[in-house]
């Protein structure tokens, strides 16, 4: 009898261990599409981590109106065709509220039609080439696009460096670093600044000493680079190898801690804007940096800080919405929710903006925030006003 019983108790328990995990996963699912392996896994492991540390204090706290954040992550590769493939599994098989993602501008192309005709929000937080938000009225990002960034951060660093003329260069393969291009040259323009020549790259190359000797030759005041990481630092490694030691001014794709260990003791002189920085020392900012610091131990970047920031953005709607269990209605529901949210967070204060598609039709949500603009001075991004 006493071993019936103990084996009726075990049951019980496991029976309640089942409910629970039931439960759980019949909680808030949310999309997560990074690219947590490849070229871009520098940003999408942060990303995801910045996710992650906003799931597990907002769970901590009880969650949203009672219901747990269940986190559904797939790893895209910084690939277009994965993405698609990604973001198809999340959103008709996982059948996820939402889709955080995808890392790249270039797989945001690809793969945001397909929440758009779904009808699912597509929440970017990494995404800033032109042109990602006119794709509908279900593309959201709390990224800065580089067309509100970049002026700025040539505006500060003209003013520090004293830059008359610059080189140019960019890769000519990517959405992202080839808007960058096109919002870098329209600012130099604006800004009466003369290009004294322009060089182009693509993705996977490694040696660049060609372009820089030609762009050492024109004897510019600095580099405006549009790149991704892992080109963007070895072309600062061989800038600095042939005795070109010019400031460089990036954009997004540049703005990273990675930057001190793949361009070590070549990293200096780096202009970055960004809507964050770890300089920033308010209280959203320094217990962000603490709370990410303990559970992950490296120090968190500006992809860390925006989806950390995205998360809590996405519950301000989500505590707007009941949700009933409708998966089309509750995917419109937080839709219209979305438009309305303010939040300060680590980025500083954050309100979205309607963009417009092609035809000048109202379309998806871009970012209202001011940048910050920071240069790298040993193994610190220091902020110049």
């Amino acid at each position: 009898m006493r071993q019936k019983a103990f084996a009726n108790s075990l049951l019980a328990l496991a029976l309640a261990a089942g409910f629970g995990a039931s439960a759980y996963a019949a909680d808030i699912k949310l999309g997560v599409a990074e690219a947590l392996s490849g070229g871009a896994a520098q940003y999408g492991i942060s990303i995801r981590n910045g996710f992650q540390l906003a799931a597990d204090e907002i769970n901590a706290a009880g969650g949203v109106n009672g219901d747990k954040l269940q986190l559904v992550i797939e790893d895209e590769q910084g690939k277009k065709e994965e993405a698609i493939n990604v973001f198809k599994k999340l959103i008709f098989q996982d059948k996820v509220l939402m889709v955080f993602g995808p890392t790249l501008s270039n797989s945001a192309q690809a793969a945001d039609p397909i929440a758009q005709a779904a009808k699912t929000v597509a929440f970017g937080t990494s995404n800033t080439a032109d042109g990602i938000t006119s794709i509908g009225d279900y593309i959201f990002r709390n990224s800065v696009t580089e067309a509100d960034v970049l002026p700025e951060t040539l505006r500060v660093a003209i003013k520090h460096a004293n830059i008359k003329k610059v080189a140019v260069m960019y890769g000519n393969d990517d959405v992202f670093t080839k808007s960058g291009y096109d919002n870098f040259k329209k600012a130099l323009e604006d800004l009466k600044i003369p290009v004294t020549t322009t060089e182009t790259f693509a993705k996977g190359d490694v040696d660049f000493k060609a372009q820089l000797t030609k762009i050492k030759a024109g004897n510019p005041d600095a580099i405006v680079l549009s790149a991704l990481l892992a080109e963007g630092a070895p072309i600062m490694v061989q800038a600095r190898q042939i005795g070109l030691n010019v400031p460089f001014i990036g954009g997004n794709g540049m703005n990273s801690v990675k930057v001190f260990t793949l361009a070590k003791g070549s990293s200096d002189g780096l202009y970055v804007g960004s809507p964050w920085s770890a300089s920033n020392d308010s209280a959203e900012n320094t217990s962000f940096i603490k709370a990410f610091q303990d559970k992950f131990k490296v120090a968190p970047d500006q992809f860390a800080a925006q989806s950390y920031d995205a998360m809590h953005i996405l519950v301000q709607a989500l505590k707007q919405v009941k949700l009933s269990g409708d998966l089309a209605a509750d995917r419109s529901a937080l839709r219209n929710a979305l438009p309305n949210v303010k939040w300060t967070g680590a980025t500083g204060a954050f309100q979205f903006h309607r963009a417009v598609d092609k035809a000048g039709k109202p379309a998806g949500y871009d970012a209202q925030q001011k940048a910050i603009v920071s240069v790298t001075k040993g193994d610190k991004f220091v902020i110049e006003k």
